[in-house]
C-alpha cells in the first residue's frame, strides 16, 4: 500500500524553520545582536549593504567560541543557554532555542569567524545554503564576526517580498535602536553602504534614550521608580503629552531585558494614558519590567517577541498603576515652575513635585500683582459677573484654598470669553476654561462612580424618548449599569422609554440628547464586561455635557475656584478626551515673535 505522508528532507525543514526566525534583514540582525549580548559584548557593530539583501556583517567583542563550539553553533537546536527542560521555566538569556544561526545559514552564504580571548588563533567557517563548505584557522581579535551574504538567494518566494533597500535599512536601524535602549552600557554602531547611520557610546539610560529618540523628546521624560508591587517591578521613563506619536514606534517595552511587543503590556500603557493624550495617538515610553523568570513564558514564538504571563492581570495593573502614578501629577506643568536659565531641566519624582509645588505656590501667592492693560477682546476681570456654573463643586471658600500650580498663577484676564490668560514667572499660560472644567467634572463623576455611584437627581417632569427597538432592549439590559452612572430609564411601551432620573450635573443640560448618545455608545459594546471597560468614556461624555461651552465671562472668584479644583484633580493637564487644558508661551518665544532676540 502506498503512503501519502513522507519525511521532509533536512534542507527543506531548514528553510521552513528559517521562515519563522528570519523574516527580513532586520530579523537576522536582531538574532545576531542577541547572541553578541549573551556573549558579554560591550561593543557591537552592524554593517549593511543594499538594505541587507547583499550583505550583513555583525561584529562584537564578546567571549567568542572555540573551534568545536563554533561548529556546533550552526547545528539545529545546539545552544549553551539551556541544558534540560527545567531551564525553560527560568530563562534569563536573550537566546536559547539554538535555531538562529542554522536558520540564517540555510538561506544565505554565511561566514562565521570567532576567537576566544585566550586562544592563539580563531576559527572561520563558511556555510552555503546550510552546507559547510570550509573550516579553517584565522587571525582576528577576540570576539565574533558573522557575515551574511545574498540573503534568501535560494528562497525566491521570500526574496520577492523584500522591500526597497531604504525600507529595509529603516527596519534595521529600528532593531539596533531597540536593542541599544535595552543595554545602554553597550556601545553600538550601524553602517549602511559604508555610511554611518548611528553611533551610540556607552552611557546611562536617559542619555541613551536621548540618542535614540532625540534630545527634544527626552526633555519631556519623567522617571518611574517602582512603588506599587514587589512581585513585578517597573522602572524607566514616560513622556508627557507634548511628544506623542501617530504609532507605537516609540513605545519601548522590555521584560527582563528582552524587547517585546505584547498586547497586555501595550494595553496597560494605553489605559494609563487614557484622558492624557488624544485617541489615535501613542505615547513615548521606555519601560523595563522585571519579574521572576518562572512567571513569564518567552518560549511562545521563535521570534521571542511574544510572551505569556502567569499572573497577567497583576502585571497589567502594576504597569498601569506605575505610569498613572507619574501622569496623575502632570509633572510637565509642575516642572515648568522650576525652570532656570542656568540649570538644565531634570525629571522630578512625585514627592519632589509636590514639595516644590507647595513652596513655589506659596511664594507666588505672596507676590503683588501688577496692572496689565489689553485691547479689545481681552477683558479685565470684573469683580462680579453673572453666575456661570463651571461644574458641580462642593462648598468652596478662599480659606479652603491650598497652593498648587494653577492656584499660583497670576490671573491677567479672559480672552474671547473662552480662554483665561495667566502669568507664571516669565511664561504666559493660556487655560482652556471648557477643557479645565470638564476635567474637574469628570474627576468628580469618577470619584462618585468608584464609591457609591454617580449622584442622581429625579426629574420634576419625566422625559419620554422615542428609540429603536434595539435601543430599548439595550436600555433594559443595562438598566443596572445605567443607574450606577445616574440614569433611571424605564420602558414606557413600544419603542418609547421614560427618563426619570439623570446625573445631577446634567439635570439642566438636555438629558434626552445625552441619554440617546449614551445608549448609542453602549449598543456597540456587546458585553457587560465591555461596559465596565467603557465606563470612563461614558463618564467623560457626561462631564463634557455638564460644563460650560463656548463664550462665557467668568469673574475672578470663579476662575480661582476653577484653578483650586484643578489643583485637587489628577491628570489636570488634559481634559478626559486628551485635549490640553493649558498652553505655555515662554518669554523667549514672545521676544522672538517681536524680533527682540
Amino acid at each position: 500500500m502506498s503512503t501519502h505522508i513522507s519525511i521532509l528532507p533536512e534542507i527543506l525543514t531548514n528553510k521552513i524553520a528559517a521562515g519563522e526566525v528570519v523574516e527580513r534583514p532586520a530579523s537576522v540582525i536582531k538574532e545576531l545582536i542577541e547572541n553578541a549580548l549573551d556573549a558579554g559584548a560591550t561593543e557591537i557593530s552592524v554593517e549593511v549593504t543594499a538594505g541587507g539583501r547583499r550583505r550583513i556583517r555583525v561584529t562584537d567583542n564578546g567571549s567568542g567560541m572555540s573551534r568545536e563550539d563554533a561548529l556546533l553553533s550552526i547545528e539545529r537546536h545546539a545552544t549553551s543557554k539551556i541544558k534540560h527542560d527545567g531551564d525553560l521555566e527560568k530563562i534569563m538569556t536573550l537566546g536559547f532555542r539554538g535555531e538562529a544561526l542554522p536558520s540564517i545559514a540555510s538561506v544565505s552564504r554565511f561566514t562565521l569567524s570567532t576567537r576566544e580571548p585566550d586562544s592563539q588563533e580563531g576559527t572561520e567557517i563558511v556555510v552555503e545554503a546550510g552546507r559547510i563548505r570550509d573550516v579553517k584557522a584565522c587571525g582576528m581579535p577576540a570576539g565574533t564576526v558573522i557575515s551574511v551574504e545574498n540573503l534568501f538567494y535560494n528562497l525566491p518566494v521570500r526574496l520577492k517580498f523584500m522591500k526597497s533597500p531604504e525600507t529595509e535599512i529603516g527596519h534595521v536601524a529600528d532593531v539596533v535602536n531597540r536593542m541599544a535602549v535595552a543595554r545602554p552600557d553597550v556601545g553600538f554602531s550601524c553602517f549602511s553602504d559604508d555610511r554611518e547611520l548611528l553611533r551610540l557610546q556607552s552611557s546611562d539610560l536617559l542619555r541613551r534614550l536621548s540618542q535614540v529618540i532625540g534630545k527634544q523628546s527626552s526633555q519631556h521624560f519623567y522617571p518611574i521608580v517602582n512603588t506599587v508591587s514587589d512581585y513585578v517591578k517597573v522602572r524607566g521613563f514616560v513622556a508627557g503629552p507634548a511628544v506623542v506619536r501617530s504609532g507605537t514606534q516609540a513605545v519601548y517595552t522590555y521584560i527582563n531585558g528582552r524587547y517585546i511587543r505584547d498586547k497586555v503590556v501595550q494595553h496597560a500603557v494605553m489605559q494609563a494614558y487614557r484622558g492624557v493624550i488624544d485617541r489615535g495617538r501613542y505615547p513615548v515610553v521606555a519601560l523595563f519590567i522585571e519579574l521572576p523568570p518562572e512567571e513569564v513564558d518567552v518560549n511562545v514564538h521563535p521570534t521571542k517577541h511574544e510572551v505569556r504571563f502567569r499572573r497577567q492581570s497583576v502585571v497589567h495593573d502594576a504597569i498601569q498603576a506605575e505610569i498613572e502614578g507619574v501622569l496623575r501629577d502632570s509633572p510637565w506643568l509642575i516642572k515648568n515652575m522650576f525652570k532656570s536659565e542656568d540649570q538644565p531641566e531634570r525629571p522630578l519624582n512625585s514627592q519632589v513635585y509636590r514639595e516644590r509645588v507647595a513652596a513655589s505656590a506659596q511664594a507666588s501667592l505672596e507676590m503683588q500683582p501688577q496692572k496689565t492693560f489689553y485691547p479689545k477682546q481681552l477683558e479685565a476681570i470684573p469683580a462680579v459677573s453673572e453666575k456661570v456654573e463651571l461644574c458641580q463643586f462642593a462648598e468652596w471658600s478662599d480659606a479652603a484654598m491650598s497652593p498648587g500650580y494653577f492656584s499660583s498663577l497670576l490671573i491677567i484676564g479672559q480672552f474671547n470669553g473662552e480662554y483665561i490668560l495667566c502669568q507664571s514667572d516669565k511664561d504666559l499660560v493660556i487655560i482652556d476654561q471648557h477643557a479645565a472644567s470638564e476635567r474637574v467634572a469628570y474627576q468628580n463623576l469618577k470619584q462618585q462612580s468608584d464609591t457609591d455611584g454617580v449622584e442622581s437627581q429625579q426629574l420634576l417632569f419625566p422625559e419620554t424618548l422615542e428609540l429603536t427597538f434595539s435601543e430599548v432592549a439595550i436600555a433594559a439590559r443595562y438598566s443596572k449599569w445605567l443607574a450606577d452612572i445616574g440614569f433611571d430609564v424605564e420602558p414606557f411601551g413600544g419603542a418609547t422609554v421614560v427618563i426619570k432620573s439623570v446625573p445631577r450635573v446634567v439635570v439642566d443640560k438636555d438629558p434626552v440628547t445625552l441619554v440617546r448618545n449614551i445608549l448609542a455608545d453602549i449598543e456597540n459594546l456587546g458585553t457587560s464586561a465591555a461596559f465596565n471597560d467603557h465606563l470612563e468614556h461614558l463618564l467623560s461624555k457626561i462631564a463634557c455635557h455638564s460644563v460650560i461651552r463656548g463664550v462665557h465671562k467668568l469673574d475672578q472668584r470663579q476662575i480661582k475656584e476653577l484653578f483650586y479644583r484643578m489643583d485637587q484633580t489628577g491628570f489636570s493637564a488634559s481634559c478626559p478626551h486628551g485635549r490640553p487644558v493649558s498652553h505655555i508661551i515662554t518669554l523667549q518665544e514672545l521676544q522672538k515673535i517681536f524680533k527682540r532676540t
